[in-house]
């Protein structure tokens, strides 16, 4: 029996810029550390490349006044209501520079006790003393500030995302409220700005007679003057490269991950599977956030990651089936088990292993071991991810 599960190994690569060959640069990074390292390229290894770098090397960017530009075309009017967005200086702040720009009159709609994703305006206990009903209840920032208090600073970053988001524009108002519907008594042009939830926010707002209903993800779409863009998921998943440009999310990322994998192919005679990702989908136990602000978590990976586990759960076969084996009998039992096993759907030899997509196990994993500050290992590389039990 193979006495090794996944490995998952952060891969150092030179700083990427944009126009680098970054399929090339991927492929000589991860030999060389295997090299250096001493393991060996195997079939089914996982090779991860963050998002980020995809990006740069394509020069997926846009200006703020590129984006401003593609809303002052949707909204001719001159206002919008912007709904729920996160909370973040790296996310949607510069996002939202670019769309103040673009408008006269911005009614920033901010769900409340938090954000999308889990980011805290305040607490749940602040409401109940409070005696607000956050599923009814429209609150200007004045109403808001008198209910809670003058501070309202971020747990983790100490920022008041209040003052942050309306010292980008003095077009801005806030107000908090948790339905869409809320929004139309202050003008009937949306921008939706939540993720996960967007489709069913637009849909509620046009239903509800808005007469201008867009997401994120229909702002720079397409070109704007020659700026990046993204046709999938347009600012959805984008970030703040300096103080006046956005980084998108990056496009195209099938042809970059089959590149990869021919690449490696052609070196190793291995058949690797490769993956483009990004925030990976977890929830930090004590603030209550969710990781994932990108729109999903790997935008392009090739075809044998598609599906999801179909694993036994070893410790119910050892507390039932098994539970009178001990020693190599039951391990012998276990392997065999795996070996013979089929869908187990529905079955209670699975219970406790509810699947998730691998792209979003394995995106996870690769976040989690690049991290996201100075590691510099844009590049993941998983072995064994596909193995078992019964691996030999």
């Amino acid at each position: 029996m193979k006495l090794t599960g996944t490995l998952s190994i952060g891969i150092k690569a030179p700083i990427i810029k944009e126009g680098d060959d970054l399929a090339a640069i991927v492929t000589q990074s991860v030999l060389e550390a295997s090299e250096s390292a001493g393991f060996k390229i195997e079939d089914g290894d996982v090779i991860g490349v963050t998002e980020a770098v995809v990006a740069r090397a394509q020069g997926n960017y846009a200006t703020v006044e590129q984006l401003a530009k593609d809303v002052r075309s949707k909204f001719p009017g001159g206002e919008a209501a912007v709904l729920f967005p996160v909370l973040s200086r790296n996310r949607f702040a510069i996002m939202l520079k670019g769309i103040a720009m673009g408008l006269d009159k911005v009614y920033l709609v901010l769900s409340y006790p938090d954000d999308e994703v889990g980011n805290r305006i305040i607490t749940w206990e602040q409401i109940d003393e409070a005696g607000i009903d956050p599923y009814r209840d429209v609150m200007t920032e004045a109403e808001f500030r008198k209910a809670f208090g003058q501070e309202t600073k971020h747990l983790w970053t100490g920022v008041d995302y209040i003052e942050y988001y309306k010292s980008l524009s003095d077009k801005i108002e806030v107000v908090f409220a948790n339905r869409p519907r809320a929004a139309l008594q202050f003008t009937k042009h949306m921008l939706t700005a939540d993720i996960h939830t967007r489709g069913r926010t637009k849909k509620t707002l046009k239903e509800a007679g808005a007469e201008t209903v867009y997401g994120l993800d229909d702002l720079l779409s397409a070109p704007v003057d020659g700026s990046g863009f993204n046709p999938d998921y347009g600012i959805l998943g984008a970030n703040k490269a300096t103080e006046d440009r956005i980084k998108l999310f990056p496009k195209d990322c099938g042809v970059f991950v089959n590149d990869v994998q021919k690449r490696m192919k052609d070196k190793t005679g291995k058949h690797v599977e490769v993956m483009v990702y990004g925030d990976g989908a977890f929830k930090d136990p004590v603030a209550g956030i969710w990781e994932l602000a990108d729109p999903v978590v790997s935008p392009g990976y090739t075809d044998g990651l598609l599906g999801t586990p179909n694993e036994l759960k070893l410790k119910y076969l050892a507390d039932n089936e098994f539970k009178d084996l001990k020693g190599e009998e039951l391990q012998k039992a276990l392997r065999k088990s795996i070996k013979n096993k089929s869908d187990l759907s529905g079955k209670m030899e699975s219970q406790g292993t509810t699947p998730r997509r691998y792209v979003d196990l394995i995106g996870s994993l690769c976040d989690l071991t690049s991290g996201s500050g100075d590691k510099g290992t844009p590049i993941i590389l998983i072995k064994n991810y596909f193995d078992n039990y019964a691996t030999e």
